[in-house]
């Protein structure tokens, strides 16, 4: 019972954490000169529950996440977008951590995270729009992928020492 109180807190801080991360993110001037390109900043929280916590407790926090930050800073469209980017990298990065664990450092599997993320956006928007050509944007957002992915790899790398020293691991 402690146990399972101790993951849902644990759980609950990653997602506030996520959304302090996302609502900071928008205040940050990035402007490389693609519309819509972000840092990633909230990613850091999604790999440290994969590293840390079951798939399931991962599922959780991305929805939340999204959900909660779409609302409070967003709009109904952001959600769309930020769920499939979310859904898409997260399932992604489950399965080479999952299958391929030591083909990959964890600033590689964030950095194919990112570029998943980017194209579970674009699919959405090709949806949207039900137009395809929207797709010619993704080597634009892949090239910017892999320095925001790797700087969330190498925040994250940092930090799971830390959270696994004080017990934080529930897998």
């Amino acid at each position: 019972m402690k146990s399972n109180t101790r993951k849902l807190v644990f759980l609950s801080l990653l997602v506030a954490q996520a959304m302090v991360l996302s609502w900071l993110e928008s205040m940050i001037p990035f402007t490389p000169g693609i519309p819509g390109a972000k840092l990633g900043l909230a990613n850091i929280v999604t790999l440290i529950a994969l590293s840390t916590m079951d798939y399931k407790s991962c599922f959780t926090i991305v929805v939340m996440r999204t959900t909660l930050t779409s609302f409070l800073f967003g709009t109904v469209s952001s959600l769309l977008y930020s769920l499939s980017g979310g859904l898409l990298s997260l399932i992604v990065m489950a399965l080479v951590l999952k299958f391929l664990p030591k083909s990959f450092s964890l600033m590689a599997v964030s950095i194919i995270g990112a570029i998943a993320h980017n194209l579970g956006q674009l699919l959405m928007a090709a949806l949207v729009i039900e137009n395809l050509n929207i797709l010619y944007y993704l080597p634009f957002l892949m090239l910017l992928a892999i320095p925001t992915g790797l700087f969330v790899g190498i925040v994250t790398r940092y930090l799971l020492p830390y959270l696994k020293r004080f017990g934080f691991q529930f897998q």
